[in-house]
């Protein structure tokens, strides 16, 4: 249950934030944020947050080759790629279908598509990760997602769509901001600052305790590592990284 002083923060951060919960209110807000102000905003903070994770995602995918079938192909779809900034790190030749519920990412996108020619980019799919039904069942070698499972509306119908859509022994990564410790200042933090954050990070919740979706998910290997990345200012901190093979 939420206390009182966590209620009354919240409601000090609805007055600071009044004018982006009247636009909102009017219907104005969402269209906005979509279009103009999340990829701008996002933008920023993936180049923070990928300064910050760069050891963790080089760690994370240097395996993705060892999941490439008989004939050496590795197909690869990435849930809500934004603006592509794990390109960088999938092996040459790989076969990379996008796919994000947002089109508004296309500036960012196609900048990091030129910078990373070493991949063949297949399609772009304008898709939730509840309901990726434009990709065939079984046809996927790798399927990646970081940063997204806060936002998804379900998290355990995405992970359903995740295991239909790798074939067997193929493997989903993922890392993940999550909720903190709940004893800790972080999680007192995350609880404050979570339906303010909500509505200005177009539906990213504080809160998921991920880790736990994902053994609910019945991968055959399961491998998830807590880790911290010191993103200053933010309720961000605690995050999970590893990956489930089918």
């Amino acid at each position: 249950e939420v206390g009182a002083s966590v209620l009354l923060l919240r409601a000090c951060l609805v007055l600071l934030a009044f004018p982006i919960y009247l636009l909102s209110f009017l219907g104005v807000w969402e269209p906005f944020c979509r279009k103009v102000f999340f990829p701008f905003l996002l933008d920023k903070i993936v180049t923070v947050h990928d300064k910050k994770s760069k050891k963790h995602k080089e760690e994370l995918f240097s395996n993705l080759p060892d999941f490439r079938r008989p004939s050496g192909e590795l197909r690869l779809l990435e849930i809500g790629t934004g603006s592509g900034s794990n390109f960088q790190f999938y092996p040459p030749g790989c076969k990379v279908t996008c796919s994000d519920i947002n089109p508004h990412f296309q500036e960012g996108l196609t900048k990091n598509m030129k910078k990373n020619q070493h991949l063949h980019y297949e399609q772009f799919l304008v898709a939730a990760g509840e309901d990726l039904h434009q990709v065939p069942s079984g046809s996927m070698d790798a399927v990646v997602c970081t940063l997204v499972l806060c936002s998804v509306q379900s998290v355990s119908s995405t992970l359903r769509e995740v295991l239909r859509v790798l074939r067997p022994g193929g493997a989903f990564y993922f890392l993940e901001h999550v909720a903190a410790e709940h004893s800790s200042w972080k999680y007192f933090w995350q609880q404050v600052c979570y339906p303010t954050w909500k509505l200005v990070f177009a539906g990213c919740c504080l809160d998921r305790e991920l880790w736990k979706d994902l053994e609910a998910a019945k991968f055959s290997e399961l491998k998830v590592q807590h880790i911290r990345l010191a993103l200053p200012w933010t309720p961000i901190e605690p995050h999970i990284v590893g990956y489930g093979v089918k």
